[in-house]
């Protein structure tokens, strides 16, 4: 596969004339024309190299140079400072601030092939060495739980999985809710209502920086890491900003083994995007006709992402009596889909565990509802182990 190259400049015919000679070299081309737009390019793409202009408007060379570094999945992508600076400061400030090579404008295109040919390569030689670094580093099990319609308990199911997780494992574990204009962990578990998805969610994409999702994160109690989702209504708008959801969620997968993310219902196009990014999706549903029926078409429209079957993992969870919903096998049967475990109706210790506010499975971990959720949690386990 060629490798990909992404040009950063606000001169077009720069674009144009460098992005035509790359191209016939081989290389795939991608472009930008300011700066925010290239980080927002360099964080989705992952390119193999950048070939970056530092006089821009707006945001210059220097800055970006400086959040690609910052940025764990573009810290060590070579980046190729190209400039009409001649001055030897300038050039000192794009190594301090990062750059692995310098040209000035003009520049003949053999110089330039030759500049990029020994970057490219000189990448290669570090990644076949085994050199770690913050684009290898050791990303978590990342888990996301969705259903086809509301009132499934994805967030309880989310929340009580990641306690068990962290009481297996003993590790770190995230969970996150990503529903803004929907959040009820914050109540749930005693918490002011949060802004922290809102603000990530309201910036640019440049602006999702380890360090401002790191701070998001709430330790509760339990001994999770909580991102909490706003429970104002007209922050359902922010579902939008879907390159900020990925970025958000590369962050967190570098901060625990384990990151289960509350995804909500259905598949707006910001939970379309963050699905590949999963190593497990989690479809909750009940033995209820209608509802195996609706999430036999979620399940059937998640693989048209071009996602494995296998990849998806179907949970019962009854709410409601026994006598009235359909037996694991019957709803598998109707579902199409295995079902990995069903959770039985304990609407006493979910009360319960509100009023406490914890997860249930902390609140009453003998219970037979807890060791549900564990056996589920173990199965979690082993497929991490063996991935």
């Amino acid at each position: 596969m060629p490798e990909k190259i992404l040009i950063i400049d606000d001169d077009l015919d720069t674009l144009r004339l460098v992005g035509l000679m790359l191209q016939k070299q081989g290389y795939m081309i991608s472009a930008a024309s300011n700066g925010a737009q290239g980080l927002a390019k360099a964080f989705e793409q992952r390119p193999d190299l950048i070939l970056l202009d530092v006089m821009m408007p707006d945001m210059d060379g220097y800055e970006v140079t400086r959040r690609l570094r910052k940025n764990p999945a573009t810290v060590s992508i070579p980046v190729l400072l190209f400039t009409a600076k001649t001055q030897l400061d300038d050039k000192v400030m794009g190594f301090e601030v990062g750059a692995d090579d310098y040209l000035t404008k003009p520049t003949h295109p053999t110089e330039l092939q030759a500049h990029v040919k020994a970057l490219l390569a000189r990448s290669i030689k570090r990644d076949a060495q085994g050199i770690v670094t913050a684009v290898h580093e050791h990303h978590g099990y990342v888990i996301g739980v969705l259903a086809a319609r509301g009132g499934l308990g994805v967030t309880s199911f989310a929340s009580n999985l990641a306690a068990s997780l962290l009481a297996r494992a003993q590790t770190e574990v995230v969970c996150a809710e990503l529903t803004p204009g929907r959040g009820s962990l914050a109540a749930d578990f005693g918490i002011s209502n949060q802004v922290s998805l809102n603000e990530i969610l309201h910036g640019t994409v440049a602006e999702v920086t380890r360090e401002k999702a790191q701070s998001a994160l709430i330790p509760h109690n339990s001994g999770l890491k909580l991102l909490l989702a706003s429970e104002n209504p007209r922050d359902v708008t922010l579902i939008s900003q879907v390159q900020n959801y990925e970025a958000l969620v590369t962050r967190l997968s570098t901060f625990a083994r384990f990151v289960v993310l509350d995804l909500g219902v259905g598949l707006p196009h910001f939970v379309q995007r963050i699905l590949p990014l999963c190593h497990e999706r989690i479809v909750v549903t009940e033995g209820i006709t209608n509802t195996i029926r609706h999430t036999k078409l979620l399940i059937n429209d998640i693989t048209s992402l071009k996602i494995d079957r296998k990849g998806i993992t179907a949970v019962l969870n009854n709410r409601m009596r026994l006598e009235v919903t359909t037996p694991l096998s019957q709803a598998q049967d109707s579902l199409g889909h295995s079902i990995l475990s069903a959770i039985t109706p304990a609407p006493e210790l979910f009360l319960q565990a509100t009023r406490k506010q914890t997860p249930a499975v902390i609140c009453q971990p003998g219970s037979v509802t807890a060791q549900q959720f564990l056996q589920i949690a173990d199965a979690l386990i082993e497929r991490d182990k063996a991935r």
